[in-house]
């Protein structure tokens, strides 16, 4: 049964980014520690996970999705990124490639989608998978095969563990959202309903649909303000809904996908020495684990 890693690329070429010092450029003087941060996030999970399949999901647009066709305030409160950091996103992909990595990218469907979907496409070959990210969205993915991996906090989620520290289980992830909105991708949700709120009526019902078919007895639960909770519940119904459709990953992102493509067989040794020399990465290739043969 094969382990696939699919791997979120954009939560760590921002951190790379906020966390090494500007002053690291290539030796045309383009900025560099981004792709160098980034560089060494993938080798460092090279050399932990020794995967044998993966892939690397990147957004075609850090601001904008098909979700803004539904919503044109999705994240648009989101301030575009830095010039210093766009130009090196390009870079990030060629390292990526170079390490012999498959990767896919989209304009409309953002990384998550991508997850989603590659993960849909393989989800019946008896494969497990292991997602990379720090970004809570993504728990709603795990199952018995899906394991969510924050690598920077090496913390693991599991059906279980997910459970314990988001209050509710990964399925009902995208109706905690729905009621508490995402204050981060400008999600609304329910105006008033904070996320201890959530909690406890999704310990109560299912989903945000059963909340809403059975509102008769939300007042009655045992919740400080109960009648006041039913109220703001009333008030906010479209956008609880339209927050679940933008808080949903999306399975259906047009990308082809296959076990083989994903198959790991290690760094492109020309491609990896002519990018690291023009980056100006010397002792860092040191640190590439397995080379193709």
């Amino acid at each position: 049964m094969p382990k696939i890693y699919l791997i979120d690329a954009s939560p760590y070429i921002f951190r790379a980014y906020f966390s090494i010092p500007s002053s690291l450029r290539t030796p045309d003087g383009a900025p560099a520690n981004a792709v160098y941060g980034y560089t060494a996030f993938l080798l460092d999970l090279l050399k932990k996970a020794k995967p044998t399949h993966l892939a690397v999901a990147f957004d075609g647009s850090l601001t904008t999705s098909f979700r803004n066709e539904m919503y044109p305030a999705y994240k648009a409160q989101r301030e575009k990124p830095d010039a210093e950091l766009y130009a090196q996103l390009e870079a990030c992909r060629q390292v990526t490639e170079a390490l012999g990595m498959k990767w896919y990218i989209d304009n409309r469907y953002e990384a998550d989608d991508i997850i989603g979907t590659i993960a849909a496409k393989l989800g019946k070959k008896d494969c497990r998978f292991v997602v990379v990210s720090g970004d809570k969205d993504l728990a709603q993915l795990v199952n018995r095969s899906i394991s969510l991996w924050d690598f920077a906090k090496d913390r693991w989620f599991n059906e279980k563990t997910v459970k314990l520290h988001f209050g509710v289980r990964a399925n009902q992830i995208v109706d905690l959202l729905a009621l508490m909105g995402d204050a981060v991708d400008n999600i609304p949700g329910v105006k008033g309903v904070g996320s201890k709120t959530a909690v406890e009526l999704l310990k109560k019902f299912a989903s945000v649909e059963e909340i809403y078919q059975k509102m008769d007895k939300v007042e009655k639960l045992p919740l400080r303000g109960a009648p006041a909770i039913r109220v703001k519940l009333d008030a906010s119904q479209d956008m609880a809904f339209l927050s679940k459709q933008l808080a949903t990953i999306a399975v259906d992102a047009p990308i082809r996908v296959n076990l083989r493509d994903l198959q790991y067989s290690g760094a492109d040794k020309k491609n990896v020495e002519k990018l690291f020399d023009r980056l100006g990465f010397e002792k860092i290739r040191e640190r590439i684990p397995k080379w193709k043969k």
